[in-house]
């Protein structure tokens, strides 16, 4: 039985309809933590059970990722994955009612209904990732409407086995701007989540504000922990400016329409030993440009291309989080993808 963690997935391998009772089990279980309501969690149900039977019968195999998180508010978000064939008539297949095979016979079109906020991304011959979110606020069981500000999404994975993440993020947004720390334990397992929790509680509360000094304090207050690498990213409102700064094997990437640029950490360990010099990167925001910056641990590999993923900046981030972990996940440490859209 995992522990279901604000801002962690928990990920269900989907190889046959065997699978399927663990996960809608777990996620029911869930559910019923969140205080939901009997007809919410029988929608709950349904949904889970519909996007899982859509894996094995159109794909053979996949997988589905829930977590709970607070962005774009509590909620509890499902991810299915799958490599199949893809979708060929997206926008029928959304209509009420209509299913290709004579199973549950709900569609994604009644998965809509049923969802809070429900997004599809097919590409033929790649696969699909469906993103389904549940408010868990009782009191308001409204639809996720679009909010002001930047777009934080998060995706986190432990090594498959472990029950603990190696990494770890903090975001915090005010009126100022924006501070990100995104950290990966050494190794993997609660030796490592240990490490990662210790750097994310001194970049919480530090006061400094030049990111090189940050780190050595983080490096100075993770000492007694087997260490991490990490990275920092500030971005300032009033100057449409981001600052960059990280040590170890972060990958950071900046990407606008007209260009996409790697922002390359010093090598070192956090908490073992650091360069004697460390300077923060600094970075402008184009005017009238939407501008997205991606942070993986290195349980996901590198060399990945946008171009794979045809109009997904239209979409949710957490689509795009998906998309990249389904291509590039190593699954042989903790996997983490963090993502920031501004405009």
């Amino acid at each position: 039985m995992e522990e279901w963690i604000t801002g962690r997935h928990i990920s269900f391998n989907i190889e046959d309809r065997s699978y399927l009772s663990l996960l809608k089990r777990e996620v029911h279980r869930l559910s019923v933590q969140c205080g939901l309501s009997e007809k919410k969690i029988a929608e709950i149900d349904i949904v889970v059970a519909e996007i899982g039977s859509n894996i094995i019968k159109h794909a053979g195999s996949g997988e589905v990722l829930v977590m709970l998180t607070d962005h774009p508010q509590p909620a509890i978000e499902i991810i299915g994955i799958d490599a199949g064939p893809g979708i060929a008539d997206l926008a029928r297949m959304m209509q009420d009612g209509v299913s290709t095979t004579n199973t549950l016979g709900q569609g994604l079109g009644a998965i809509r209904r049923l969802s809070d906020f429900l997004q599809v991304y097919s590409v033929k011959g790649w696969g699909t990732i469906t993103l389904a979110r549940f408010n868990t606020r009782t009191t308001d069981q409204t639809s996720f409407p679009p909010k002001p500000g930047p777009e934080i999404r998060t995706l986190l994975v432990a090594k498959p086995g472990e029950r603990a993440c190696g990494d770890g993020y903090f975001v915090s947004t005010d009126k100022a701007g924006i501070r990100l720390f995104l950290g990966d334990g050494l190794g993997h397992g609660i030796e490592a989540n240990k490490a990662a929790a210790a750097a994310i509680s001194s970049f919480r509360y530090c006061m400094l504000t030049d990111l090189s000094e940050v780190i050595r304090q983080v490096h100075e207050d993770v000492k007694r922990t087997r260490g991490l690498v990490g990275s920092i990213a500030v971005y300032n409102y009033r100057s449409r400016k981001w600052l960059l700064c990280g040590v170890g094997n972060i990958h950071t990437r900046m990407w606008t329409a007209a260009a996409s640029k790697t922002y390359l950490p010093y090598n070192g360990i956090i908490g073992h030993n650091l360069p004697r010099t460390i300077n923060e990167q600094e970075v402008e925001h184009p005017a009238g440009k939407e501008q997205i910056l991606i942070m993986c641990s290195d349980g996901i590999r590198t060399r990945w291309e946008m171009t794979r993923y045809p109009g997904i900046f239209r979409y949710d981030m957490s689509v795009l989080a998906a998309a990249i972990y389904k291509d590039n996940a190593r699954k042989t440490d903790d996997m983490s993808v963090v993502i920031v859209k501004v405009k």
